[in-house]
């Protein structure tokens, strides 16, 4: 009679085996599975092993002629063709020429195929507000909210921005609202200064035609990009600048961008000086 302890061991060794994925039983002597060319090869071997009788024969494989043709690769997926920097800059400026109104440079826009940024994103966001505003503002990017939308600062840092435009009185109605970028750069990251400069030509055309006689530029970005500075935020906020854009003599002021604000509320105070600064320009 069988030791009881042995017994113990045994069927938890098995029980074990079963929790692990053990489902058949292996010989002393190697088998090549990969010779048989059949899947269930490994259960048959074991169960032909347990009756006492000769595994059964391998699969036979099909002979493959040398003469057949060789497969056809699989077409490439579409990608998205960029031109080079030149050709795209020179395809936005001709583009953003001719364009006489908002809708048709909004058109330009979405036919434009030269910034990378827009492989990525889900939709276009050209402006918010008024088409005609004596303020403009604008910004970085699109974010994550802004490209599902298809529209600038709608997120959290646009609600901050609806309501710092109303301390002076101001709402979306009266102004107008863009970034320098189009496209929603991917994970939100700045965009690069190429992708800045090929959707230059359609910003200087939008402030053609908007017709702003003040510019705020929020955010380091919107405002290194626009005023051509290498200066930090803090060093160039709050002060008055007399700019050209396009072919539109405007005046222009920078300050911290909202999102930032979100980040760090103790800088709103250098915020509101800032808007108490574009509230007196407008009025004087």
């Amino acid at each position: 009679m069988p030791d009881p302890s042995t017994s113990s061991a045994l069927l938890a060794l098995l029980a074990w085996y079963r929790d692990m994925g053990v489902d058949h039983a292996v010989g002393n002597a190697p088998v090549d599975w990969l010779g048989r060319g059949d899947a269930s090869a490994p259960a048959q071997e074991s169960v032909a092993r347990q009756a006492g009788q000769p595994p059964p024969p391998p699969t036979p494989r099909m002979p493959v002629s040398r003469d057949a043709p060789p497969a056809r690769p699989a077409a490439p997926a579409p990608q998205f063709q960029v031109p080079t920097p030149d050709a795209a800059l020179t395809a936005a400026r001709d583009a953003a020429r001719h364009a006489r109104s908002m809708e048709e440079l909004a058109a330009a826009l979405v036919r434009f195929e030269g910034c990378t940024l827009k492989a990525t994103a889900k939709n276009t966001c050209f402006f918010r507000g008024a088409a005609k505003a004596r303020l403009m503002l604008i910004g970085e990017a699109p974010g994550r909210d802004e490209d599902l939308a298809g529209q600038p600062f709608v997120g959290r840092a646009g609600q901050l921005l609806d309501k710092m435009l109303a301390a002076i009185g101001l709402d979306e109605q009266r102004v107008h609202i863009t970034n320098i970028v189009y496209w929603r750069p991917p994970g939100n990251r700045t965009p690069t200064p190429q992708e800045a400069q090929v959707c230059r030509p359609f910003l200087e055309r939008q402030v053609e035609l908007a017709e702003p006689e003040l510019l705020v530029l929020l955010g380091g970005a919107a405002a290194k990009h626009v005023l051509e500075v290498a200066d930090g935020i803090m060093r160039i906020r709050g002060k008055m600048r007399d700019l050209t854009i396009g072919k539109r003599r405007v005046r222009a002021i920078a300050t911290l961008h909202p999102a930032y604000l979100l980040r760090t509320p103790a800088a709103k105070r250098l915020a509101w000086r800032d808007l108490l600064a574009v509230k007196a320009a407008l009025e004087a």
